[in-house]
């Protein structure tokens, strides 16, 4: 192709281009006469392509100014002007690789050449003497190089300093498998990619031919930080590759390296269904290829059911869900991967038809999606038009996403608003101006978008077309919001409506018409609100309280009124508005939490997903997904994300309440599930900020700690009881070496390593970001108190609870329960709990020890004026009863629990098998230590007690209802109390 000269540049690039020649010119003074000669010799077609780049790229600029031998070098070998021959790339990295005699002159090499290569590829692509599967091919080449000749490199010298790996069932020296996943693994990468790597080895064993073997496992970890360390820190040379490895099982928070069987094992019991859309484009990409091929065996029934899979559909549409709430969330309509009609909306559309279609028809087992597109077209799954625009437009973004990247070699695929860099883009592309090509992208997002809609979108979504002939839904309240009319009228209408007091009514609408937020509204704000307003008058009327809808819904409509995409939102989906003001209508404390966080509003688009909540692991497996999304170096973010996550799950939880489809137990379980989910993410977190920091502690024998770490929880979270808004009991537990020094670079000893951890879940969990806080943490249980450590060792933990604890700190110790981290110092900590609640006790002592608290309890949280429920007034319509506090309620309950489990669990051991009040009552009730009718009983008041106080909590009112409510069940409980002998 023909290149501009400088003269054929748009101006405002034209001093780029003159810098760059400039500071070229002030280089070359420094080289030989020959290389000036040889560039002097340039023909002119290579000194325009020269301008070209320097003007499209920052990146290409600066560093052959920094090296202009390194560009001379390539133009003198021809490879500026061809394309490589299969393998000559890995040819060039081998011998940089070669010439390393540490780790730290490896990754110097290794940074070198992926800044030479980066030169060539972006300076063909830019100039257009490569096309798009060109520059993909010899961007993931160079990632294969790199990733497998440093990792070849790295294994021969950690055999010599650990010794050998070997099976223990085969015998057979282990190597790893590197599988990379996404954009690598499709050959697909873009100028500026992560690459994403899952980590494995063939089976277990240790190391063979040193005096100490190591684990397989640790080997392959320790191989493994070596290699990411080679490739990913950003160093006065650079980098090699980002290196992201949160698509192995469990994230962040799970081991780096896995045995195949425990992949197997997981994807089979655990997998879900995103990952299974990652695994589509998993390929052997370093280490052993033989094994690795084995692996992808393994794994090929997890990714491609044997029966056609519609369900892949729905999976792949909250998929795009969860991203358009981040683009909304973040304000990245302009991001040509994420946004609507980007890139991902093309790989969506094929990877559908592979999750369908993949386990039968074995053509569609391919990763490149051009390929897969072509397959689609020749099996007629989709007509060739269709394919035909599918790939000009995914060719189009690619470009474009080539464009953007080219600039300064960042990560990003989001639009510039920059006029300098928007004639950049508009270069590389070929247009004449930023307009021009503008109008093409905007074009060929919408064709994605149209057929990304045919494939992937709900048919139960409610579309509302605004045809002329057709009548706008609420029309007949327009007047009356755009105060046309007299008030006299606009009473009348909210009258006869069913308002039971039009004129407060009114009001509540002048109110919001003169408010502030409105009256700085810009046009279109102002136009969204004028055409949401009549839709909500028209849902509003249809409550048996539209008063009580109105009062509540206004302030969310003021607190959205200056972000007006979520008006949009409520009134193209009027599903959507109609879940809103029902559920608004029931409960106060959800009203306020969406007014609070509008962010919320999403969840109700879908009906079935909001009423529906997932099970514990796939709760895991969605928070695990959302924070892959996020870079791990982005706390904020993350802070974010947790908290949205835990937001949005309560609402799905409480509506499932409101709306009876998920009964007071389940409630319970879902929010302790949360709880469990969030906190495990927690952890991970805050042991990779401290690890970083400070390197792994370790334990008494010299291992390295990963994490030898526990959360455990108390109370209603240990109980598995936690309610609308509850807080956390948490105690922390650790079985490192308080003594021993981390190993990192800025070493420090256990004890402060387990403080610091524990210090940064805290602060993870409790501080203020937009979106509120996760939880209010309370550690008063740890051993003695706030006055303790934060964090215990589990020896330290054991001998409190043996010789100090109190007794009400073995109640507590009833319903504690590890919630999260180390499955070793897990079983360490039950072994404790066992053993402190079966020991032996006194009846007599117990029994007053335990009466003498739950009197101290009374006596400063009941209710005063009825002597905490013990008062003659106790039982009238007059008075109150707090549902937890007083004599007859939900500590009581509690407290013969945890009394008959202190005092029967030695012979009864499996009544600590449980931590929560109803399986320990159905335990009383099996060993024939509570006669089966107060078992019973005591069950179903204690979820009756629950049940009003969830309602309570959700009205935003207090524990506390008429003294007249419960008297039956109070006296039963008083009863079963005295019976006991607790007094």
């Amino acid at each position: 192709m023909s290149l501009p000269l400088l003269a054929d540049l748009p101006a405002i690039l034209l001093p780029l281009v003159t810098r760059a020649q400039q500071s070229f010119g002030v280089a070359l003074e420094s080289m030989t006469d020959m290389d000036q000669a040889a560039f002097a010799a340039w023909p002119v077609e290579r000194r325009g392509a020269f301008d070209r780049v320097c003007a499209a790229s920052d990146f290409v600029a600066e560093h052959i100014i920094r090296d202009p031998q390194m560009l001379l070098e390539l133009a003198e070998s021809g490879e500026l002007e061809r394309s490589f021959a299969p393998g000559e790339l890995r040819g060039q990295i081998a011998a940089a690789v070669d010439l390393a005699t540490s780790d730290d002159e490896l990754g110097r090499n290794l940074r070198r050449q992926r800044t030479r290569q980066q030169v060539r590829i972006i300076w063909r692509d830019l100039t257009r003497q490569a096309d798009l599967v060109e520059t993909c091919r010899d961007l993931s080449d160079m990632a294969d190089g790199s990733i497998d000749l440093a990792y070849k490199w790295l294994y021969a010298r950690h055999c010599q300093q650990f010794g050998t790996p070997t099976g223990r069932r085969s015998g057979e020296p282990q190597q790893m498998v590197i599988l990379g996943m996404g954009k690598l693994g499709a050959v697909e990468l873009n100028l500026s990619s992560d690459i994403d790597l899952i980590f494995a080895y063939p089976e277990g064993g240790e190391t063979q031919g040193v005096k100490r073997p190591l684990d397989n496992q640790e080997f392959f970890i320790r191989l493994g930080q070596r290699l990411i360390k080679a490739l990913d820190p950003v160093t006065v040379d650079g980098f090699v590759f980002r290196v992201d490895m949160r698509l192995r099982p469990y994230g962040s928070s799970g081991a780096l390296v896995l045995s195949f069987n425990a992949l197997e094992q997981y994807y089979q019991d655990q997998g879900r269904d995103w990952e299974r859309y990652a695994m589509i484009k998993a390929r052997v990409v370093g280490g052993d290829q033989a094994k690795g091929a084995e692996l992808l065996e393994m794994l090929r029934p997890f990714v491609y059911r044997r029966y056609l899979d519609f369900s892949a559909i729905e999976a792949l549409r909250t998929m795009k869900q969860l991203i358009q709430q981040e683009v909304r969330r973040k304000g990245m309509a302009a991001n040509i991967k994420l946004g609507s009609g980007g890139i991902r909306e093309v790989e969506f559309i094929a990877q559908a038809f592979q999750l369908i279609h993949g386990g039968r028809d074995l053509s569609l087992q391919q990763r490149p999606l051009l390929k897969v597109l072509k397959t689609l077209e020749g099996q007629g799954y989709l007509p060739p038009a269709v394919v035909s625009e599918l790939r000009e437009g995914y060719e189009f973004l690619r470009y474009t996403e080539h464009a953007i990247q080219a600039i300064a070699d960042r990560q990003t695929q989001m639009l510039p608003d920059d006029p300098q860099d928007q004639a950049r883009i508009a270069l590389i592309m070929g247009f004449a101006d930023w307009d021009s090509f503008h109008e093409k992208l905007m074009y060929w997002r919408g064709r994605v978008d149209w057929h990304f809609r045919q494939v992937i979108a709900d048919p139960d979504e409610e579309e509302n077309p605004q045809d002329g002939g057709e009548e706008v839904v609420g029309g007949e309240w327009l007047p009356l919001w755009e105060d046309s009319q007299n008030e006299e009228s606009a009473c009348r209408q909210l009258q006869q409506g069913g308002f039971a007091d039009a004129q407060k009514a009114l009001n509540h609408l002048n109110n919001l018409r003169n408010s502030s937020q409105l009256r700085s509204m810009q046009r279109l704000g102002r136009e969204r609100l004028d055409a949401f307003i009549p839709r909500l008058l028209a849902q509003a009327v249809e409550h048996s309280d539209p008063d009580l809808v109105l009062e509540r819904v206004l302030p969310l409509v003021e607190a959205v009124a200056r972000r007006s995409a979520y008006l949009v939102l409520l009134t193209e989906n009027p599903g959507a508005l109609r879940r809103l003001l029902t559920l608004c209508a029931a409960s106060p404390w959800i009203a306020e939490q969406i007014a609070r966080f509008p962010l919320l509003l999403d969840e109700l688009l879908n009906e079935g997903r909001l009423f529906s909540p997932p099970q514990a692991l796939e709760l895991g497996a969605e928070l695990r997904e959302r924070l892959t999304r996020i870079p791990e170096d982005d706390l904020e973010q993350q802070m974010e994300a947790l908290r949205h996550f835990k937001l949005a799950h309560s609402l799905r939880v409480a509506a499932s309440e409101i709306t009876g489809s998920l009964p007071l137990m389940k409630v319970s379980d879902y929010l302790t599930w949360l709880a469990e989910a969030i906190l495990e993410q927690v952890l991970a977190l805050a042991w990779r900020h401290t690890v970083a920091r400070h390197g792994a502690p370790r334990r008494p024998d010299g291992t390295l700690c990963d994490p030898g770490f526990v959360i455990v929880g108390y109370g209603k979270v240990g109980g598995i009881e936690l309610g609308h808004g509850s807080d956390l009991d948490l105690v922390f537990v650790h079985d490192g070496d308080p003594q021993a020094e981390t190993d990192g670079a800025k070493p420090i000893d256990g004890a402060q390593f387990f403080t610091r951890l524990g210090q940064r879940i805290i602060h993870l969990i409790t501080t203020q970001t937009n979106s509120g806080q996760l939880y209010e943490v309370d550690m008063r249980l740890r051993p003695s108190g706030a006055s303790g450590l934060l964090v215990s060792s589990l020896g330290a933990f054991a001998r409190y609870q043996e010789n100090e604890a109190w007794t009400w700190e073995h109640q507590a110790l009833v319903r504690a329960r590890v919630l999260v981290g180390s499955q070793d110092v897990g079983q360490g900590f039950e072994k404790v709990r066992a053993a402190v609640l079966g020991r032996e006790r006194d009846p007599d002592t117990l029994r007053v020890e335990v009466s003498e608290m739950r009197a101290k309890m009374r006596d400063n949280l009941g209710t005063k004026g009825t002597a905490a429920g013990k008062g003659p007034n106790a039982f009238d319509a007059t008075s109150s009863f707090d549902l937890k506090q007083d004599a007859g309620g939900i500590v009581d309950i509690e407290f013969m629990v945890q009394y008959a489990a202190l005092a029967w669990s030695r012979e009864h051991p499996e009544l600590s098998r449980y931590t929560d009040n109803i399986r320990i009552l159905e335990g009383l009730e099996q060993v024939g230590l509570m006669p089966a009718a107060d078992a019973s009983l005591l069950r179903e008041v204690y979820k009756a007690y629950r049940s009003a106080a969830h309602k309570q909590a959700l009205q935003k009112n207090p524990g506390v209802v008429s003294g007249d409510q419960f008297a039956d069940e109070r006296h039963e409980v008083m009863r079963i109390w005295a019976q006991l002998g607790l007094s």
